[in-house]
């Protein structure tokens, strides 16, 4: 065990640091898969098994967010602070957002719900901008009236 550089207050096994290097030095959220890819370069022997679980301890002591959307496969996140996402509902691309929760929001939406209120974020939908300009070469007209 060796102590990571990304955290002062754990000791992190060689495989758990390489885990948390790919998440911390991607700008994508990336799926245990692509992690695993980019994992491989550093330690070859790494087993999918052995980065998932990586990725379990990580997420459980807050040094990694998880992201989920729908159906699709979970990704993470090196953000920890609150932020929102857009999600290309194309591509699945994800893109962080800093939005401000408008005053009395979290309140508004606790008393639609009956929820006791915690945490709110926002994730638009829509097509990011190379599924945008794929969709407008491919047909112009189509897309004429979109909001996207």
């Amino acid at each position: 065990m060796t102590k990571s550089k990304y955290t002062d207050d754990l000791t992190l096994t060689r495989q758990r640091d390489a885990v948390l290097k790919v998440v911390r030095s991607s700008i994508r959220h990336l799926t245990a898969n692509e992690i695993f890819d980019k994992a491989k370069t550093s330690l070859p022997g790494i087993s999918f098994a052995t980065v998932y679980n990586a990725l379990r301890y990580l997420k459980d002591h807050g040094m990694l967010g998880e992201v989920r959307f729908g159906s699709n496969a979970a990704r993470f996140d090196r953000r920890l602070s609150r932020h929102d996402h857009a999600l290309c509902v194309r591509c699945n691309e994800i893109v962080d957002l800093d939005l401000p929760i408008p005053e009395g929001l979290i309140q508004k939406a606790a008393e639609h719900s009956k929820f006791e209120p915690g945490s709110i974020e926002f994730t638009l939908h829509g097509l990011c901008p190379k599924c945008r300009k794929r969709s407008s070469t491919k047909n112009p007209e189509s897309n004429r009236n979109k909001a996207w």
